[in-house]
């Protein structure tokens, strides 16, 4: 029948009712009932199939049932009209059914008619999708739900529902060449450089309104990290409709399954994994959106090679399983079909980056996930405390649980050591934890709640076992193979059967799927330790090179000469894939060690020799190591810590932390300073490297330092050569460096230009520090210009550069167009008025900077104007230093008018300039205005007392002001009274600095009563101010009732004996003192003894300074014991 024909048949209500012969019907009378039921039944029709109208409708097949339903009278051309003028797609697809429900059964007849005669892909979609998709989805539970337990392991607080992937800008180089535990440990587990993070439902979609979906998207992770779980995960839960519902239908294939295949087409594929789809090009049509998974490339039998594959855009021509891959990839096959790719980087940089439209990363444990984990599943007896502790003890076991399963791998054999009561055995390397844990899984089974067998109990079959084990995975590993037939493990002289066993599935998973069934270690580092054992145990006898299978090699006798040809190999491998094969086969030599797996093991007597012989060879290798110190030399000082032989290890890290590696960075201190920048806590942070390094030192560990957080390269003489260096560190995509000193060296301009050019790509680095260099205007030319494109860095420091004024206008430049730039310090480099005008014009619209530092620039009354006009307009400057800048009254005349109008500046620093008393009276008049301000810097100005006085009326109201200093101002007692006036009313004054001003004991008397009623102060500076006994009575006397004065100081006064026993009682009582400074007091020893015996019944004290008082040097012993005895916390300088 063709369509025309099929069309009419449904048209013709006649042709639908079988009637019989001897049939009779009243049709008048039933014609009303009839009509009835057949609108129902229209109307049911299209409310089963407004989905798939809804989903599977394009524009032009819209628009032909529009013109069909026109043609046929069903639709008016106002009704026409109006859909089209709906709006998007789906409102004109709303308007259609809405229109057709609304009439009569006759025109729900045209449609259905028109959709169900059409031969086209839409409409088959339309009519079968559901119940394809109800039987697909059927089918991918039942598949996955039997792995639930398996990707259940965690926590329901670290479930991938509450977790997001990060959204990386492409992969590393160190991702595409390096192991995946020597990624983590470089790392030190922490996260990757991202753009943003993705939470899975988002996976999919565009990132904003007007991009496009991606197509290919390609999620990486290091072995372990779960990407097989999350993509189990979302299987799950697309199934169950709460994930992704526009996507019409998930295909996922793992390349496991892809291994057993050689020659096939894209549809018979489809046909083969998914016999329960009736029709694999409807699913693959450009009507539908499909998501076609391929999980785990790395374990893909062949490299996809995207050069040489054989074009192929047929769906149904047979071509090669990697040709098949690479064309669906490409798009040539399956162009609408979106696609997701898992790997490890490594695999994964076999994908050109230009076929990836979106790169995710799959993030491992943090800390605290890792506690979380373990007080989920330990909790009992304190085995997740006592565990965490053990891994703060030893981080490169930390570092390792970021990686989920080798998390759950550490925690179970740990469990288990402790449950046995040997606290004192927990593992400490990563040779040790593989050893209990296999141990553990081949004496019991169920590793935990049982009691171990004994190891000579242990049964003959598991020595073959492990053994065979061991071969299957040094040579696997050899070919980078990962995932193994049961043919393979046959070959192998592996029994299937003992793969069911304790051992063999504690160490093998196997998958099962519709085409065959595969096995894999349970993780990589599994199959690296075991080949390490079979290596180990066959290296003693075996006559022949073990890197080769066949026995067709030279000749090569003894365990030395092995031993020698691993770490060749290991040293050739520019991948890093034998890394953690040669660390094992390292720690296999500590006797203490290997003693677990004795029973499981062919081990012969070992006198410790040849862990001796081997600490040899390893230090040898690390004398010979290049001129840069690869991650293939750090590995080896990996390898020393195995093998527990860290005497050289310990060396350097001692040196490092007590900053006395100058002259001692040999080749060998190089490779394990750059060992200790991955393992350090005390590196992982921050790293000091200050006066210990020149050009070859830099260069040599140039590829280490990338990893640093915070790196400090202060005073090292270096010029612009190594700028250069420094600069192609900075510009690397996996560079890590947040913070980077740079002080005190010899960088020019031409540095600078070096540096620029790295700022310009570093996405990273946000704190600058180039103090002290003299990179001049030329210089800050360069790094203006980088600066105006920089969106990452936040502070910069340019002290002392001999920037001038020109560079002050390249700067100014930055600050009108850089939205990042938080702190800018330019002290001391004459920058003069002009460069501070230039610098307040950009002030006036810049509203991202919040500390500017000018002190020392010969800015004068002309530059501080300026200033203070831009603080009329910029309320987000907080910070405002002009230290030693020639300020007259003029200046302060202007800056006071600004603060009267500015309600942003927090701090302002006038610190050594020449403000008189008007300036003081002016700012007085300005404070009982502004009550933003907190901080005020005063210091040796002119003030006297009059200016003091004013300042201190202000005091009185204002709200805002919590610092004052003002040192060095010829203050006297008047002045001084009128502060501690205005300390009966303040509530907000922190600290009061009155140091080296003539204020006397009538001074210190009219403060300490102040004291007896203010509770605001915290601390009170009064060095040097011709205080005497009577001052110090009247403040003792103070402290009695004061509980709020925290630090104290009266370096450079006259106390006496008789201050200090004032002082000393009231220790006593006062609870609030934390710090009393009484250096060069002529205390005497008696005065001293009088404060020391005070301390016993005081608890708050913290530090006290009692030197420069004519004590003597025993005098001073028996002091400071004394007073250690009696306050053993405080800290005591005598």
């Amino acid at each position: 029948m063709d369509r025309k024909e099929h069309y009419d048949s449904l048209m013709d209500r006649s042709k639908r009712i079988m009637w019989q012969d001897d049939c009779y019907m009243d049709l008048q009378s039933t014609s009303s009932f009839a009509s009835s039921q057949a609108e129902k039944q229209n109307l049911l029709w299209i409310q089963k199939h407004k989905d798939g109208l809804q989903s599977f409708v394009s524009h032009s097949f819209l628009e032909e049932i529009v013109r069909h339903l026109r043609n046929v009278d069903v639709l008016s051309s106002a009704e026409e009209t109006g859909i089209k003028e709906a709006g998007q797609l789906q409102d004109q697809i709303n308007m259609l059914t809405t229109i057709i429900s609304g009439k009569d059964s006759q025109s729900s007849d045209a449609l259905q008619a028109f959709i169900e005669s059409s031969d086209s892909e839409i409409s088959q979609l339309i009519l079968n999708y559901d119940l394809m998709v109800k039987k697909h989805k059927e089918v991918l539970l039942q598949q996955h739900e039997k792995l639930r337990d398996r990707d259940s392991a965690s926590c329901p607080k670290l479930n991938i529902s509450s977790r997001t992937l990060l959204l990386v800008d492409g992969l590393s180089d160190f991702q595409q060449k390096e192991h995946d535990l020597m990624q983590v440990g470089v790392t030190r587990g922490g996260r990757r450089n991202h753009l943003r993070q993705l939470g899975l439902s988002k996976l999919f979609e565009p990132l904003t309104k007007v991009s496009l979906p991606p197509r290919v998207t390609l999620t990486v992770g290091v072995a372990g990290i779960g990407k097989t779980t999350w993509v189990r995960h979302f299987v799950r839960q697309w199934c169950q409709g709460t994930i992704c519902p526009d996507v019409h239908f998930v295909l996922p294939l793992t390349f496991c399954e892809l291994n057993s295949l050689e020659k096939l087409s894209a549809e018979r594929l489809l046909k083969m994994t998914f016999p329960h789809l009736p029709d694999a090009g409807l699913v693959l049509s450009s009507a539908c959106r499909t998501l076609l998974i391929l999980d785990g490339l790395d374990e893909f039998r062949t490299s996809l090679n995207f050069s040489d594959a054989a074009p192929c855009n047929d769906p149904k021509r047979e071509v090669s399983i990697d040709d098949l891959v690479t064309n669906i990839i490409r798009g040539n096959l399956l162009p609408d079909v979106a696609v997701w790719v898992t790997s490890r980087p490594g695999v994964a940089a076999q994908i050109p980056g230009g076929l990836v439209d979106r790169v995710t990363e799959i993030p491992g444990f943090s800390p605290t996930d890792i506690q979380i984990f373990l007080h989920h599943h330990f909790a009992e007896k304190d085995f997740a405390g006592r565990i965490w502790a053990h891994l703060e003890s030893h981080k490169v076991l930390m570092v390792m649980c970021y990686i989920p399963c080798i998390c759950w791998m550490l925690a179970e054999t740990l469990v288990y050591i402790l449950q046995s009561g040997t606290q004192e055995s927990l593992p400490k390397t990563c040779t040790e934890l593989c050893v209990h844990f296999c141990s553990m899984i081949a004496e019991v089974g169920e590793p935990r709640g049982r009691e171990p067998v004994k190891s000579e109990q242990l049964h003959a079959t598991n020595r073959k076992l492990l053994g065979n084990l061991g071969r299957l995975a040094f040579y696997s590993l050899l070919k980078h193979k990962y995932t193994f037939s049961e043919q393979d493990l046959r070959a192998y002289g592996i029994d299937l059967l003992l793969t069911q066993s304790s051992l063999g599935a504690g160490v093998l998973i196997r998958w099962e799927s519709t085409i065959h069934s595969t096995y894999r270690f349970t993780h990589l580092t599994l199959q690296e330790f075991l080949a390490a054992t079979f290596y180990h145990v066959s290296s003693k006898r075996a006559i022949f090179d073990l890197f080769s299978e066949s026995t067709m090699s030279w000749p090569k006798i003894g365990f030395q000469n092995h031993f020698r040809s691993a770490f060749q190999h290991s040293q050739q491998a520019e991948d890093g894939h034998l890394d953690l094969f040669v660390r094992f086969l390292t720690g296999l030599l500590c006797p203490t060690t290997i003693k677990p797996l004795a029973g499981l093991l062919a081990l012969g007597k070992d006198d410790g020799s040849q862990k001796v012989w081997a600490a040899g060879f390893l230090q040898g290798l690390l004398s010979s190591v290049g001129s840069v110190v690869s991650l293939r030399a750090v590995n080896l000082a990996y390898c020393l810590q195995e093998l527990q032989h860290t005497e050289l290890l310990r060396s350097v890290e001692e040196d490092l932390r007590q900053g006395s590696l100058a002259g001692k960075l040999t080749r060998p201190h190089c490779v394990v300073l750059g060992y200790l920048l991955h393992v350090s806590p005390e590196c992982s942070e921050q790293i000091n490297l200050t006066g210990c390094l020149n050009y070859p030192t830099v260069k040599s560990l140039l590829p280490q330092l990338l990893y640093c957080t915070h790196l400090r390269l202060e005073s090292n003489n270096f010029k612009d050569d190594v700028m250069e260096l420094l600069g192609s560190l900075l510009s690397a995509k996996d560079c890590h460096i947040h913070k980077i000193s740079l002080a005190d060296n010899l960088i020019s301009n031409k540095g600078a230009k070096a540096l620029s050019r790295a700022l310009l790509v570093n996405r990273t680095l946000t704190s600058i520090n180039l103090k002290n260099n003299n990179i001049g205007s030329k210089g800050a030319k360069f790094l203006a210009e980088a600066l105006k494109m920089n969106q990452a860095l936040v502070s910069i420091n340019l002290q002392n550069n001999s920037i001038e004024e020109e560079g002050a206008q390249a700067v100014a430049e930055v600050l009108q167009s850089n939205r990042k730039l938080v702190s800018l310090n330019m002290r001391k480099n004459t920058v003069g008025a002009g460069g501070a005008k230039r610098i307040a014009e950009a002030l006036k619209t810049n509203r991202t900077l919040t500390k500017l530092i000018l002190c020392s620039n010969q800015l004068g009354d002309k530059g501080t104007a300026a200033l203070a006009e831009a603080l009329t307009f910029n309320h987000t400057l907080l910070s405002l230093q002009l230290q030693s800048n020639s300020i007259s009254n003029k200046g302060m005349t202007a800056l006071t008018k600004a603060l009267r109008l500015n309600r942003g500046l927090v701090s302002l620093n006038l610190r050594e300039n020449s403000i008189g008393v008007e300036g003081a009276k002016n700012m007085a008049h300005a404070l009982q205005e502004n009550n933003s301000l907190q901080n005020l810097d005063l210091t040796a100005n002119l003030l006297h007392d009059d200016g003091v006085r004013a300042i201190a009326g202000a005091i009185k109201f204002n709200r805002g002001l919590t610092s004052l200093h003002l040192q060095w101002n010829f203050i006297k007692s008047t002045a001084t009274k009128a502060l501690a006036q205005a300390l009966l009313s303040n509530t907000t004054i922190q600290l009061l600095d009155l140091q080296e001003n003539t204020i006397g004991n009538e001074g210190v008397i009219s403060l300490a009563e102040a004291l007896k009623v203010n509770t605001s102060l915290r601390t009170l500076c009064l060095q040097g101010v011709s205080a005497g006994t009577s001052g110090a009575v009247a403040m003792a006397e103070a402290l009695t009732s004061n509980q709020t004065l925290q630090t104290l100081d009266l370096r450079g006064n006259a106390v006496g004996m008789e201050g200090a026993k004032a002082l000393a009682n009231s220790l006593k009582c006062n609870r609030s003192l934390k710090s009393l400074n009484l250096q060069e007091n002529s205390l005497g020893m008696d005065g001293a003894i009088f404060i020391a015996t005070a301390l016993k019944g005081n608890h708050q004290l913290a530090y006290i300074n009692l030197q420069g008082n004519g004590i003597g040097e025993s005098g001073a012993k028996v002091i400071s014991d004394a007073i250690r005895a009696s306050a053993p916390s405080c800290v005591v300088d005598i």
